[in-house]
This record gives C-alpha cells, structure tokens and sequence, in this order.
C-alpha cells in the first residue's frame, strides 16, 4: 500500500529541484554555455498547502481513475504538463531522446545508414549512406524489403517495420531484400553510428561555390571550412558563394557562430539576453577571413530556423552577404539542454537571440534583401522575336563568335527561382568587380 505522505516528500523534492532549492546539471547549450537558467529567487515560493493539493490530485487519479496508471506515468505527465504551459520548444526528454539528442548533435545516429519509403504496402530503399553498414552490405536505392529478422512487410504495419529496423548500436537485424533484378537476399547486419550528410557541394558557372547546409551539428563549421580548403587546393578560384540555408531548422549554434566567424574581421555576431541581465552573452567575430572580399549569398526561407537565423542576420547586418530569398521561420530563442539526475534531460527556454543591430529574431525572423519565393514560377515560353542572323542573305560575322561569360544553364529559373537569382547576383558583381579594377571581365 502506498502512503499519501511518501507523494508529499517525494513531490515536494520534484518542486524544490524546479524551484532552484537542488542543483541542476547542465550539458551543452544551444548557445553554447554550460549554465543553468537563473534562481527564481524573486518570485513566490510554493507553500507546502500548495503541494498538498498537487499531491491530493496525484492520489485521487490513481486510486480513482477508470483505468489503473503507474505512479511514474503520472509524475511523467505531470513534468510533461508543467512544460508544457511555458513555451513550444520547452521538453522533458526521457532518457532515450536525450541520448538521440546528444546524437544529433554530432550528426549521427544509430541505424543501417538508408532511406525507405512506403510504395505499394513495401518498403524500398531511396536512398544509401556513404559509409555505413548498408553501404558496406551492397544495399541499393530500388532495392525492397520484404521482411525484417524474418517478419514479413506484407500484413505488417509499415511504422512498426521502420521501428524493427531500428535498435541499439552493436545490435543485430536481419533483412529480407528483393533486387528490381528479381534477386532475394538474406543480409545480417549491425546496427552502427552513421554520419548524416549535412552538407552538400556544387560548383557553378565555374567559378561559383554552392554549398547546402541542411542542418547544422558540431562539426558543421569544420566541414565547411575544410572544404572551402580542398577546393582552392585544387586549383579553383571561387569568384562568389552560396550558402543555402533553406529548410535548415538550425540544430546546434556554435558552428553557426564559427562560420560567421569565417566570414568577418571583427564586430559582434550574436547576442542572448535572459531573464538576469547578468547573463548576457556576446559573440565577436576574431581577425581573418576564409574567402576575404569574396561575394557571399544567403538563400533562406520560411524554414530556415534558429542558428540559421543567427548566421545570417550576422552577416546581413556587417553588409557581408547578401540575402535572398523568404522572411525566415523567427525561432530567436535559446534553448539550455540540462542533464537530471535519472540520464534524462530538460530542454528549457532560457533566453533570446539578437543580432549585432540589436534585431530580436523571435518571432520576427530575417527579411531578405531581395525577395524570392519558391511560387515565383517563371513560365518557359519560346522566345519568337527575330534576330539578325534570322534574316535571309544576313551579312556574316567576320570572326568567330566570343566565348560566353557564364554557364547560362548552370540553373533554370524553372527548376529553382531563388538560385537562379542568386547566381545572377554573383554574376554582377563579378561583372563589376572586374570594371572596377579597369579590366574586362575574365572569361571562362
């Protein structure tokens, strides 16, 4: 039998901790500080009348409620609902999630290293991860699943098939697989840590870089900076870059900083202000630059989130790069991962975002410089107006025709509007660049 004084102990330790009368560990920070939110010092204590009524409602639901609920379920709910009331981004993260939290923000997880998705009741592999245990087991996009550790897809639901191919690393799965040759296969596996890719490169016009930053985790920074590198190890000079943060929901904010940073001399990069004005943090750019003088373009758009925010009103506020694109997601709050003493974790709001002009992100976002939207559809109409090499018995050139400056199919406006305006904004001012030092314009 339980005793109705254990609850009122027990809770009033809950709501001391929550109180700020025990100490909170803290883990890494979305601002990149290890610090607990401030003391509530100055607000109204809970009487302990308070918790007894907490703890009368504790008590009648388990003894009363239709269905019995474990005492733990309802101290769960009750952690869940008191977040609940305070912001969108404010969670308890059981232990699991926080781990899968701590994963994510290495840019990892623990899997076979593939995509699926749902077609006709199966499952098939979109697409592989390079390396990762289906890479080095030879699973191909196009290939189906036809079972997982010998349980059919077929009469299956698809989520719990997805949810058996996942499972602790080290941990052992077997999969059934169908070719589109017609080839079965039986292939055992372990489960593994796989590198989410998280970057992706292209080079335009020739002398463009684009690179998409889908989100951004511990390394981010690192990457783009090592990569930037390789390229102009090889040989390539990058008249202009694109850093394309659309859809980037942001993720982990050091590496946003740390690129800013690669791209500014000096000046602020980032403020966060709390609830103690004694809290304040300041981000500042440090001397030298990765590309000095080098164009820079920002695509974002109302998915672009938090530390993409922060990135790029940085850089819109130096006058360093140029944005392009929606008005952005305005996430400008900061989230501290705290660390309980269970292994789970609190994820809690514990201040705001501003940029070095003192813009408040949240809930406002970044305006473009220049606005694109993906609905801006540029319709491809056959051009019929007449030329002079059109004409019949037209005199012909007397040399042979000049090189074109640009790739002008390197992007269609048909297939992405915002990039192909980004790509015409590095066109100019490589244009004009080259007026200004008195030369024509290089040619490719």
């Amino acid at each position: 039998m339980h005793h109705p004084y254990r609850f009122v102990v027990l809770l009033y330790v809950v709501f001391a901790a929550c109180c700020g009368f025990a100490p909170v560990l803290a883990s890494d920070t979305d601002a990149g500080e290890n610090t607990a939110p401030a003391d509530a010092s100055g607000a109204a204590q809970l009487t302990l009348d308070e918790l007894r009524t907490f703890t009368d409602v504790f008590n009648q639901v388990r003894r009363n409620y239709v269905e019995p609920v474990d005492d733990r379920t309802l101290l769960r709910s009750a952690i869940e609902g008191m977040l609940a009331d305070l912001d969108p981004h404010s969670a308890y993260l059981p232990r699991d999630d926080y781990a899968d939290l701590e994963n994510s923000s290495r840019g990892r997880y623990v899997g076979l290293g593939f995509d699926v998705r749902p077609e006709d009741g199966r499952l098939v592999v979109k697409q592989v991860i390079s390396p990762s245990p289906a890479d080095d087991a030879g699973i191909n996009p196009g290939d189906i699943i036809l079972a997982v550790n010998d349980v059919p897809i077929r009469g299956r639901p698809l989520q719990e098939s997805i949810d058996a191919i996942s499972g602790p690393e080290g941990s052992p799965v077997r999969l059934t697989l169908l070719r589109p040759d017609g080839e079965r296969l039986e292939l055992d596996l372990r489960r593994a840590f796989v590198k989410v890719p998280a970057m992706d490169f292209r080079l335009l016009d020739g002398h463009f870089g684009y690179f998409h930053l889908a989100f951004f985790h511990r390394d981010s920074a690192t990457d783009l900076k090592n990569s930037i590198d390789s390229i102009r190890n090889d040989g390539i000079d990058l008249k202009g870059l694109i850093l394309d943060l659309r859809n980037n929901p942001g993720g982990v904010l050091q590496p946003a900083i740390d690129i800013a940073d690669g791209f500014l001399d000096s000046g602020t990069i980032v403020v966060t202000r709390g609830r103690d004005p004694s809290n304040e943090v300041s981000h500042a750019a440090t001397p030298g630059q990765w590309l000095p003088g080098t164009p820079l373009v920002i695509l974002m758009d109302r998915g672009s989130a938090s530390a993409s925010e922060v990135l790029a009103g940085a850089l819109q506020d130096h006058g360093r790069a140029l944005i392009i694109g929606e008005r952005s997601f305005g996430k400008g709050s900061v989230q501290s991962v705290l660390s309980l003493r269970n292994g789970a974790g609190l994820k809690l709001t514990t201040a705001r975002y501003y940029t070095p002009s003192g813009r408040s992100i949240q809930a406002e976002g970044i305006r473009p410089d220049q606005v694109a939207a993906p609905q801006m559809f540029v319709a491809d109409i056959p051009d019929e107006r007449t030329r002079e090499a059109d004409l019949e018995r037209h005199l012909a050139s007397d040399g042979s025709p000049p090189e074109d400056l640009f790739d002008t199919e390197a992007v269609s406006p048909q297939e992405d509007y915002p990039l192909f305006q980004a790509i015409n904004v590095l066109r100019g001012a490589r244009i004009l660049s080259s007026a200004a030092l008195g030369a024509p314009p290089a040619q490719k």
